[in-house]
């Protein structure tokens, strides 16, 4: 039976995997839009709409929550400062998906994700 399997293990162990959502969420935060395969894109959305989730809280306990995940305290900054306030009225679905086509080498989809509401471009 396949009860309660949520998530996909693309092919990774699963401190792999923690790693890999740590950074694509890292820089996702840093430049609110970037270009990875669907299925990670897919699985991102996840662990960024807890991030959005969290900073939206606001407390202590969140920032450190938080700061466990990202590992960087400019980061941790802006989506608790920039991010966070955009998404004050919103409750929940805080990335965009737009499938972009297959990779030249070997075939894998791609996808964009960013944050619905986007900020200034720099």
């Amino acid at each position: 039976m396949h009860h309660r399997k949520t998530g996909r293990k693309l092919g990774r162990t699963s401190a792999h995997r923690k790693a890999l959502f740590r950074n694509l969420v890292h820089a996702l935060i840093q430049h609110e839009r970037i270009c990875t395969t669907e299925p990670k894109a897919k699985e991102l959305r996840r662990v960024a709409d807890e991030m959005v989730t969290l900073a939206k809280r606001g407390d202590l306990h969140a920032w450190r929550s938080a700061f466990a995940v990202l590992r960087s305290k400019d980061t941790t900054q802006k989506l608790f400062k920039d991010i966070a306030p955009r998404f004050t009225d919103t409750a929940g679905g805080y990335t965009h998906l737009y499938k972009v086509g297959t990779r030249k080498g070997d075939g894998a989809p791609l996808a964009y994700i960013e944050f619905t509401k986007r900020g200034k471009p720099k």
